[in-house]
C-alpha cells in the first residue's frame, strides 16, 4: 500500500478533523432552562435559591446569572434581554446557594427573580446561556433581633439630656373623641400599627397599641401648645402608667398568671431596655417624704410610647391646645428617610 503524499492527512487526523465540527456543535447547543426555582430561609437581607436543570447541562455550567427586582410598579415577567448582563453573577456551585446584601435587599419587601445558566465561552466570546426560569415571587422579613439592637444603638447615640415631664398625652380631632364616647364606651382601645416608621420594625401590622406622647417645651416643661393631630389632647398622669412601685407588682403579676399576646410578642422580638439604666424614659423616685417622683423624657428624639392595653378617658383630661393645628408636621403613615444616616443601620435602602 501507498503512502499518503506528504501533507495529506492520515486516517486518524481525517477522523479527528471530522469530529471538531461535531465537538464544537455539541458545545455550542443551547442550555436548557431553569425550573423548579425554590426559595427558603428569607431573612431581611438574605434568602437562599435553587433550582433544578438538565442532568447534561450540571457539569459544563459554569456561571449563574440572577435577575432580582422588586415586585412593586414593575411587570414581573419583563426581565432583561438574554444577552445584557444581569444584576447578579455567580460562579457556578452547590445548590441551593445564599444571596444576601443590603445594597439590594430591604426588610418587609415583595421582590421577583429569576434565574439563567451560563456556559464561559472562549477568551472574547459571549456566554452562552440559557433562557429565563419561571419568575417567582417571595417576601423578606423583618428587623432581626442583631438589627434592632444597631437601631437601639443609634437611637441611644442621640437621645441627648433628659427634660423633665408630669403627663403622657394624645392629640386627635374632636370627631375621634366623641367616637370615643358614644361607641366605644369611652375606652381607647388598641388598633393594630401601621407601617409608618422603620420599615422592617417586627411591630408594623402585628402589635395593637395606643400611642401616647410625653416630649415637653424645653422651656416651660408642658406638652407643646401645636400640634399636628388635632386641636383636642387627652392627658393622664405620668404617675398612673409609669409607676415602678405599685405598676410593677402589678405588671409582674399579669404577665406570669395572665401574659397577653402584646406582652408574649414584645418579649419575643424586641429588645428588653434596663428600667435603671433608660436612655429615653427614666422614673426617678422621691428622695424624701411627701415628694413626688421624677419623670424625664429623651430630648432629641420624638419618643412615643406604644401602650398595649385599653386607656378609659376617665383616667385623664381632655384639654384644647392652646397653639396651632400644623398638619404639615404630621408623622401619620410617614416613611423613614432611606437616606438618613442618623438613624437607619446597613440593611435595605
Amino acid at each position: 500500500r501507498e503512502a499518503p503524499p506528504p501533507g495529506h492527512p492520515t486516517s486518524c487526523h481525517v477522523e479527528m478533523l471530522e469530529q471538531r465540527p461535531q465537538l464544537f456543535m455539541a458545545e455550542m447547543e443551547s442550555l436548557s432552562t431553569p425550573y423548579n426555582i425554590r426559595i427558603s430561609d428569607v431573612t431581611c437581607d438574605s434568602f437562599r435559591i435553587g433550582w433544578d436543570m438538565a442532568p447534561e447541562d450540571v457539569g459544563r455550567v459554569t456561571h449563574y446569572f440572577i435577575d432580582l427586582s422588586r415586585k412593586e410598579g414593575r411587570d414581573p415577567n419583563r426581565f432583561k434581554h438574554r444577552d445584557v448582563p444581569t444584576k447578579l453573577v455567580a460562579k457556578a456551585g452547590a445548590l441551593p446557594m445564599a444571596v444576601r446584601g443590603h445594597w439590594f435587599l430591604s426588610p418587609r419587601t415583595e421582590y421577583c427573580v429569576a434565574v439563567q445558566t451560563a456556559v464561559r465561552q472562549p477568551e472574547g466570546a459571549d456566554y452562552l446561556v440559557s433562557e429565563w426560569s419561571p419568575v417567582v415571587e417571595f417576601h423578606t422579613g423583618d428587623y432581626g433581633t442583631v438589627h434592632l439592637q444597631q437601631l437601639l444603638q443609634k437611637a441611644e447615640g442621640a437621645a441627648g439630656r433628659l427634660l423633665r415631664f408630669s403627663v403622657f398625652y394624645r392629640n386627635q380631632h374632636p370627631e375621634y373623641f366623641h367616637y370615643i364616647r358614644s361607641s366605644c364606651a369611652g375606652v381607647m382601645y388598641p388598633s393594630l400599627k401601621d407601617s409608618s416608621g422603620s420599615h422592617g420594625s417586627p411591630i408594623n401590622g402585628t402589635l395593637s397599641g395606643v400611642f401616647l406622647s410625653c416630649n415637653t417645651e424645653f422651656d416651660t416643661g408642658l406638652p407643646p401648645r401645636d400640634s399636628p393631630y388635632g386641636p383636642l389632647r387627652f392627658q393622664i398622669p405620668a404617675s398612673q402608667l409609669l409607676n415602678p412601685s405599685t405598676a410593677c407588682l402589678l405588671l409582674h403579676r399579669r404577665l406570669l398568671l395572665h401574659p397577653s399576646t402584646g406582652d408574649r410578642f414584645c418579649r419575643a422580638h424586641l429588645p428588653q431596655l434596663d428600667l435603671a439604666a433608660n436612655p429615653f424614659l427614666t422614673y426617678n423616685p422621691p428622695q424624701r417624704e411627701g415628694e413626688e417622683p421624677v419623670y424625664c423624657h429623651a430630648r432629641d428624639v420624638i419618643l412615643e410610647v406604644f401602650y398595649i392595653e385599653p386607656l378609659h378617658l376617665d383616667q385623664g383630661t381632655l384639654v384644647e391646645i392652646s397653639g396651632h393645628q400644623l398638619m404639615s408636621l404630621s408623622t401619620a403613615n410617614a416613611k423613614k428617610d432611606p437616606s438618613c444616616k442618623v438613624c437607619n443601620i446597613s440593611v435595605g435602602r
